[in-house]
């Protein structure tokens, strides 16, 4: 006897087109997120420095990676501009948030940060003009960051922190560490809120290197902070004679060490007064 096969069901066509306009409908989906982080990256790319600025006695560097899962985009960011008194502010920072919003209010604090730099040399006074302006623009998100005043004659060193993680430094003397001191709140959050300045004396015939970073390049499931902090101090301090963009380079990767999955940014300033400007 001869057995027949069963038939197919009779919706078998409508199943597949109906799986086929899903399958449409998720690729469109991920071509408008591709889009949208594309748009995000490309955005946050253009808002940072072109290029850092060459001036007698300091040297900069600086390398940004974005987020590894390549869904999100951070708003990490760094600047180099002149203060009130002829000094020079150094600063990088990270924006609460992974998204356009993040981007587009870390241009904000950038602007923010200029603003009033030019009318304080105090890193202090800069940070808390700049918080009270966020907030009077009503930007909903916060930002950490550190601003450092260097290229003074006298080799003096100043800065404050609006939550933001400590630098790291190293002179050619084989001193290094990190620069603590109190800490003020994350910028955009506390209306009147005050930044201690920290304040360092490193010579006015000693080299130095300083190394500002935001928190994706030292702290992640494999590292706690302190300890991406130590391996960044022994990055910098195991070539001290590494040229910005090489020491630059090799800090950066620390951030592949640390399991974080933010995006990360680093800026290397090196001062020299005892040679020719470089």
């Amino acid at each position: 006897m001869t057995r027949r096969r069963p038939s197919a069901p009779d919706n078998a066509e409508e199943t597949l087109l109906t799986l086929g306009s899903l399958v449409d409908q998720a690729l469109e989906r991920i071509k408008l997120q591709r889009a949208r982080v594309d748009l995000a990256v490309a955005l946050q790319r253009h808002m940072l420095p072109p290029e850092l600025p060459d001036l007698p006695g300091l040297q900069f560097a600086a390398r940004y990676v974005p987020a590894r899962n390549g869904l999100e985009v951070g708003g990490d960011w760094y600047d180099v501009f002149p203060m009130a008194d002829g000094s020079i502010g150094v600063v990088i920072g990270d924006v609460q948030g992974h998204d356009v919003d993040a981007v587009a209010v870390m241009g904000q604090v950038r602007a923010a940060l200029r603003a009033v730099a030019g009318i304080s040399g105090n890193p202090g006074e800069v940070l808390s003009g700049a918080n009270d302006l966020l907030i009077a623009l009503g930007c909903g998100l916060f930002a950490t960051c550190t601003l450092l005043r260097v290229g003074t004659p006298d080799g003096s060193l100043s800065g404050s922190r609006a939550g933001h993680v400590p630098t790291v430094w190293a002179t050619r003397d084989g001193s290094s560490g990190t620069l603590l001191g109190a800490c003020g709140p994350p910028l955009g959050i506390l209306h009147g809120a005050q930044y201690p300045v920290i304040r360092r004396h490193m010579g006015t015939s000693e080299e130095a290197v300083l190394v500002l970073l935001t928190d994706g390049v030292v702290e992640g499931p494999h590292f706690s902070l302190d300890e991406g902090l130590e391996r960044v101090r022994q990055v910098v301090t195991s070539d001290l004679d590494a040229d910005p963009e090489t020491m630059a380079s090799r800090v950066i990767k620390v951030a592949d060490l640390t399991g974080h999955t933010d995006d990360a940014a680093v800026l290397v300033v090196r001062r020299r007064w005892s040679s020719a400007p470089a």
